[in-house]
């Protein structure tokens, strides 16, 4: 069913909003210091889910490119992401992660052959110093671990969304099968890593259970199939300058939810970051596309391109 590009970026922008309140559910609702049992309880029941609803497998080298994106956008994405959070101070993590348009940008060259334009190059940075005024705070000495872990997390995740586009999807497959293949491998990847170094699943109480069921069936399988699916219909590049709308979004239901004030420095930033997540969606597109072979492919009006080879959206 086709949808007007306003309701479209509107649709694909419901899933960092959700992504937002994650740290929120986590703090009030879930046992403490167990990242990787919260990543695993994400990523594996919404990837069954999908696949019950969706009731299609991987054929041939889909196997293996299903196996990748879980890994890039999933497996590795959840778990640096948190180890990130818990080691570095304030919102560093937030910050790294919110320079993604800019290492989609790079990959795009490498991975697409787009040439990014100094606007989205400009947009980018933009994005990413506001929602540094919006969620750093001072703080000492930084961890390396945790700096490299979200850089290594922004990578992976930013990796995953330009590889999505590249390889696009099986003919007659739609995103909903595609995002429960993604996440199930990486719940499967992040399965005997939970169990190894966090042992047996803590006891839950009522408001453990519902907060797992949010993350699981909202936040996980709900906000990636929309993910998925904008990235499908748009460029990487659009679709990644949404993700500023996450930091954005907790640093709302900090101050909505959790009584969390809000600075005049940081109400500038969050106008420089929504500012530049909606100039993100006009950036100029590539004028051309040069794949691996080095052959130019021709843009179409809503900017896919021709041919069997460039249905490669993520």
């Amino acid at each position: 069913m086709a949808i007007s590009r306003p309701a479209l970026i509107t649709l694909t922008a419901l899933a960092p909003v959700s992504w937002g309140t994650t740290y929120a559910v986590t703090t009030e609702f879930l046992p403490a210091d167990r990242p990787l049992f919260t990543a695993l309880v994400r990523a594996l029941p919404a990837g069954l889910l999908l696949l019950a609803l969706a009731r299609v497998l991987p054929r041939g080298a889909w196997w293996w490119k299903a196996a990748v994106l879980g890994a890039l956008n999933i497996g590795a994405f959840f778990p640096l992401l948190f180890l990130s959070a818990y080691r570095l101070p304030g919102g560093l993590a937030a910050v790294v992660g919110s320079a993604g348009p800019l290492f989609v940008a790079g990959l795009s060259v490498l991975l697409l052959g787009q040439r990014p334009s100094a606007r989205t190059l400009v947009t980018g940075a933009v994005a990413a110093f506001g929602v540094s005024l919006v969620v750093l705070k001072a703080a000492g000495s930084l961890d390396t671990l945790g700096l490299l872990a979200a850089v290594a997390s922004t990578a992976s995740m930013s990796t995953g969304t330009v590889l999505t586009q590249r390889w696009g999807r099986p003919e007659g497959v739609g995103p909903l099968a595609l995002t429960g293949w993604q996440l199930t491998a990486g719940g499967l990847l992040i399965a005997p890593l939970a169990f190894l170094m966090e042992g047996a699943p803590p006891a839950l109480d009522g408001p453990a259970v519902g907060g797992y069921l949010y993350l699981a069936v909202a936040n996980t399988a709900l906000a990636y199939w929309l993910w998925f699916r904008g990235i499908g219909r748009m460029t990487a590049t659009q679709v990644t300058f949404l993700g500023p709308l996450s930091p954005l979004t907790a640093a709302v239901v900090g101050w909505a939810a959790l009584g969390q004030a809000l600075t005049t420095v940081q109400l500038v930033g969050m106008g420089l970051a929504f500012g530049a997540t909606v100039a993100g969606q006009f950036v100029t597109r590539p004028s051309r596309t040069v794949g691996i072979t080095g052959k130019e492919r021709p843009h179409r009006a809503d900017g896919r391109t021709d041919g069997r080879d460039a249905a490669l959206r993520r």
